[in-house]
């Protein structure tokens, strides 16, 4: 049976924790901050954990 492939298009986007748990980057956070405040630019840089359900799909992307 031939290798599994991993889509590259969800490596790039998805990390995995050491706990396994995957997070992802949000959006709206590449430029244009002068009109966003203080606080949404931090929230922005959190990297929320994916729900079970998508971490199943994402997981089956990335073949693991």
């Amino acid at each position: 049976m031939p290798k599994l492939k991993t889509n590259k298009t969800a490596a790039k986007r998805f990390k995995i924790t050491g706990t396994g748990k995957i997070t992802r980057r949000k959006a709206y956070n590449s430029h244009q901050f002068l009109h966003k405040g203080k606080s949404r630019k931090r929230r922005l840089e959190q990297e929320p954990v994916l729900f079970r359900g998508e971490q199943k799909r994402v997981k089956r992307m990335l073949v693991l």
